[in-house]
């Protein structure tokens, strides 16, 4: 039977399938009576639960964070979806998909770590080339970098996010790093590619997402930090010489400063040119993943044209995109482009038929000073 998401529930729709059970606490009413309060989840959202008239051992017997089957309806509770729970049994193997319940990634995983591997690659300086090249001798490390989620809930929280945020990260800074001669590429790549390399350890993801007990209690960004020595005396074995510690401090402290500011968890505010280029970069990637999944994204509500308010960006968000080109508009055709219009008639012999006709004066973009009458 087609699988009903929780996106495309309406409250009096009656479900019966497998989700994901998260947050599960045994409550009482003003009665006394117990009940259980939960979220369910699938790949498409998320929704408060309840089950009623509950028992000690009903909610013992539910999982802490796992796939449970669920029989119940979907009721409309202060403007929001509630999922009432009225009988539960354990997810039978082979019952349901794995990609029904844990959003992933869209773009083909096989590809992104081929071409993270071949920018990770071109890094130049040889003590950082072994350095990273650790990292990535670490077959489990790997395995886990792939198929991790860079969140839990914030950007890129879906399987494939931390792999798919990373390499993001690293183009945007290949692109952006030629504009400023003095910034160093090797330190900014490598950076990005170890700034969040702990979140496969911080994080859960095998059945839902959630935290380690080492997540909760150390956290990603310090445990980055801390596997960089480990990493360079791996790399030292293979160069059988030393990384200088000055690197490997620079390399430490990327990453223990890409959150900016110590209120987002931030262990030191960027300090170096390189340290500023990763933190704008990998933050630029992660706000307009959230943006865009808030505001265009396949999961995104049609009811209005705002957001709800969104902490982080401080207020809410406008879902139009009023610029669309002729192709993206219903019923719309491709514009001609500036190269596709035909010269004028009044066009220089000299000029080809079909070439472009506008060119653009301004000294900035010309190989050669315009010469003034």
């Amino acid at each position: 039977m087609r699988r009903l998401y929780l996106r495309d529930c309406a409250p009096g729709d009656a479900v019966e399938d497998v989700y994901v059970l998260t947050g599960k606490q045994l409550s009482a009413t003003s009665t006394g009576k117990h009940f259980i309060k939960a979220f369910i989840s699938d790949r498409t959202m998320q929704v408060t639960a309840r089950m009623w008239n509950a028992t000690r051992d009903l909610f013992n017997a539910l999982p802490d964070g796992g796939f449970c089957r669920v029989r119940g309806r979907v009721e409309n509770y202060q403007g929001n979806l509630q999922f009432i729970i009225e009988q539960t049994w354990p997810a039978e193997e082979g019952s349901f998909e794995l990609s029904d319940l844990l959003p992933h990634t869209t773009k083909d995983i096989q590809k992104m770590c081929a071409k993270l591997a071949e920018m990770l690659g071109s890094i130049q300086n040889r003590h950082l080339a072994a350095l990273v090249q650790a990292y990535m001798d670490d077959e489990k490390l790997m395995t886990d970098f792939c198929r991790a989620p860079a969140a839990m809930s914030m950007h890129h929280a879906f399987l494939g996010g931390l792999l798919e945020h990373t390499l993001n990260a690293v183009e945007v800074a290949d692109a952006v790093v030629k504009f400023y001669p003095g910034l160093n590429r090797d330190l900014v790549v490598a950076g990005i590619f170890l700034h969040d390399i702990a979140k496969t350890w911080e994080l859960s993801y095998e059945s839902a997402f959630g935290y380690t007990d080492g997540g909760q209690l150390v956290g990603h960004i310090v445990k980055s930090a801390m596997w960089v020595e480990h990493k360079a005396k791996e790399a030292e074995a293979v160069l059988g010489e030393k990384i200088p510690q000055p690197l490997i401090d620079v390399i430490q402290h990327i990453i223990l400063s890409h959150h900016g500011v110590p209120e987002f968890g931030a262990a030191r505010v960027p300090s170096t040119p390189e340290a500023l280029a990763v933190h704008i970069i990998e933050n630029m990637d992660a706000k307009l993943m959230m943006s865009l999944g808030a505001t265009r994204g396949e999961n995104v509500s049609s009811d209005g044209n705002w957001t709800e308010y969104m902490k982080a960006f401080n207020g809410r968000l406008y879902r139009p995109d009023v610029a669309q080109s002729g192709a993206d508009e219903p019923g719309g055709e491709p514009l001609l482009s500036i190269q596709e219009k035909p010269a004028p008639k009044t066009a220089a012999p000299a000029q080809q038929e079909g070439a472009a006709t506008l060119r653009i004066t301004n000294p900035l973009f010309d190989s050669e000073p315009v010469r003034r009458k």
